[in-house]
């Protein structure tokens, strides 16, 4: 059992990568992410190492004196800690974050504890992005089955397509419940010590969890997440005016229900109401749907995401107040204008979905112990996580990461943090670049983003004095895209002519989700247009829409390509 546990940090001697995490640099070899989702490491789908290991023995040959350090250094546990702390790491929350934070310090050999109040995984694993893709696997296969002219154009004829709720929502529910177990299990398998309670700061160095538990360390995160926001006015009985929460356990399919944002988390559970037969009418409180989208993204995808389907929309408005059905009534929106808080309308719908955002979950965390007066809720830190106090000094050894700071509300965000902070704990200063961190909208077809729009890029060109030019490419210049006839589609690329560098791609069409990454990593490397558009990519798959972008681009020819012995600038 030791040597199969060490077997996985053992393949820091696998891999040869100037990039430990999005941008820092390690001495000879670093070990890989791999196969994450929403940020969770392998561990967490009950895979075996070990197995995974021989199979990279296979095809990479490594120094055998090197792997043998390495699998030794790992073998030694979860670390002993300093004589004066119980750890060497406290963590408060065991959400995406807080394991990721985990599992990093129990590689880099420290003892290491996680204090969790509710349930291991937290927002993501149990009430977020990972039982939302089931549902929305549900309904992407649902929209395909019910689309006759797509099938058609297969040679497939299908009958009326169907679906049990109930099996739908044990869908969801059972793969929360599978990736909880097995994250549970592979903390546990390393020695990670899992505590139940709240837990709280008492000093820098100091925690309580449960009744009246003291344990120390000689490190601290925050890592407590979020909760949905709810607008004041609005009564959220669990039923009929619900929260993400709610709708997760899908545990009614109403005829007509009011989404009240037009985000990420709105925007997917349209896919998903409408796919299953539901009107949906959007509220939005700014002059357009999808405000935080690139503006020429949000226009295509309203097109093909919102106008061909059973929604209807009120765009520059507020619900001042949200009333349950109860009494044979139906639930009842006010309207008020944005600007000038006039009455505008009264909706009568079956069901309302609050989607309005999140919150940071920090009350309760014993944070005047040691001065800290959060912002809107958040937590202050600085660009390395370290908690900033009401004075603006650094808390010494109190690190903060994930929702709870606010910087990048993201479960894979919240992980790199958690993984950075390990980084800086253990000796090696590392600042983590915020806009190489790519987001997706699980839409059919999806967004995906990372870096700046194109307005946030003309605006920081004018500032600092450079040019922006945009390159495009369709997925209807795709091969594979046109077999599956999913030609609806764009990838978008901002960048700087004079020297290549990447400021932002946004890509909407078939598999947007996975292909951003080649993007975000270019974007983290620091690797310039000049060099990637020279890389190989295989034919026919998607990821030539981002081959095709690269090309596109006009780079002056005074940007010059890097040589094979070059190192890429971190």
């Amino acid at each position: 059992m030791q040597s199969a546990i060490a077997t996985p940090f053992s393949q820091a001697s696998l891999t040869r990568s100037p990039n430990r995490v999005l941008g820092s640099t390690v001495s000879v070899f670093s070990s890989p992410r791999s196969l994450r989702f929403c940020g969770l490491r392998r561990e967490a789908f009950g895979l075996s190492t070990s197995n995974h290991l021989a199979l990279c023995s296979d095809r990479l040959r490594v120094p055998r004196r090197r792997l043998e350090v390495s699998a030794s250094s790992s073998a030694s546990g979860n670390g002993a800690p300093p004589k004066s702390f119980d750890y060497d790491l406290i963590i408060i929350g065991a959400g995406v974050g807080g394991h990721g934070a985990a599992l990093h310090a129990v590689e880099k050999g420290l003892k290491t504890a996680i204090i969790e109040g509710d349930v291991v995984g937290g927002t993501c694993v149990n009430r977020g992005c990972v039982p939302s893709k089931a549902l929305l696997a549900v309904s992407g296969r649902m929209r395909e089955l019910q689309n006759e002219h797509h099938m058609k154009s297969f040679g497939l004829q299908v009958s009326a397509a169907r679906y049990d709720r109930q099996g739908v929502a044990d869908h969801a529910n059972n793969l929360a419940t599978k990736i909880r177990n097995n994250l549970t299990n592979s903390m546990k398998a390393l020695g990670v010590d899992i505590l139940t309670g709240f837990g709280s700061v008492l000093s820098p160095q100091k925690v309580k969890y449960g009744k009246d538990n003291i344990i120390t360390a000689k490190n601290i995160i925050i890592a407590t997440g979020s909760v949905p926001f709810v607008p004041k006015g609005i009564e959220v009985d669990g039923k009929t005016v619900i929260t993400s929460d709610h709708a997760l356990k899908l545990e009614s399919v109403p005829d007509w229900i009011a989404i009240v944002g037009s985000g990420y988390i709105g925007l997917e559970f349209s896919d998903v109401y409408t796919a299953l037969g539901s009107e949906v009418t959007f509220i939005e409180a700014l002059d357009q749907l999808m405000p935080g989208f690139d503006p020429e993204i949000s226009k295509l995808a309203q097109r093909v995401l919102i106008n061909p389907r059973k929604i209807d929309y009120h765009t520059g408005v507020f619900a001042s107040k949200i009333t349950p059905a109860k009494d044979g009534k139906p639930v009842m929106i006010e309207l008020i204008d944005a600007k000038t808080k006039e009455p505008k309308d009264t909706l009568e719908v079956d069901a309302a979905l609050i989607a309005t955002g999140r919150a940071p979950f920090t009350n309760g965390l014993g944070l005047e112990n040691v001065n800290v007066v959060t912002q809107r809720g958040f937590i202050p830190v600085d660009e390395r996580m370290r908690v900033i106090d009401g004075n603006g000094k650094l808390v010494p050894n109190l690190y903060c990461i994930g929702d709870a700071n606010g910087k990048l509300m993201l479960a894979h965000a919240a992980s790199a943090q958690g993984i950075s902070v390990v980084e800086q704990v253990t000796g090696r200063d590392h600042v983590l670049n915020h806009l190489s961190i790519p987001a997706a909208c699980f839409t059919h077809p999806e967004i995906s983003m990372v870096g700046l729009t194109e307005p946030q890029a003309r605006e920081k060109g004018e500032k600092e004095g450079f040019k922006v030019s945009v390159a495009k490419t369709s997925f209807k210049a795709n091969t594979k895209a046109l077999a599956e006839n999913e030609g609806e589609g764009i990838a978008k690329m901002i960048y700087r002519p004079d020297n290549g560098e990447i400021l932002g791609v946004h890509i909407f069409g078939l598999h947007a989700a996975d292909l951003i990454h080649e993007a975000s990593n270019a974007i983290a490397l620091g690797t310039r247009i000049q060099d990637i558009k020279l890389a190989v990519h295989a034919h026919p798959t998607l990821s030539e829409v981002l081959d095709e972008l690269f090309k596109a681009a006009k780079v002056e020819s005074h940007a010059t390509a890097r040589t094979l012995s070059e190192k890429v600038a971190v």
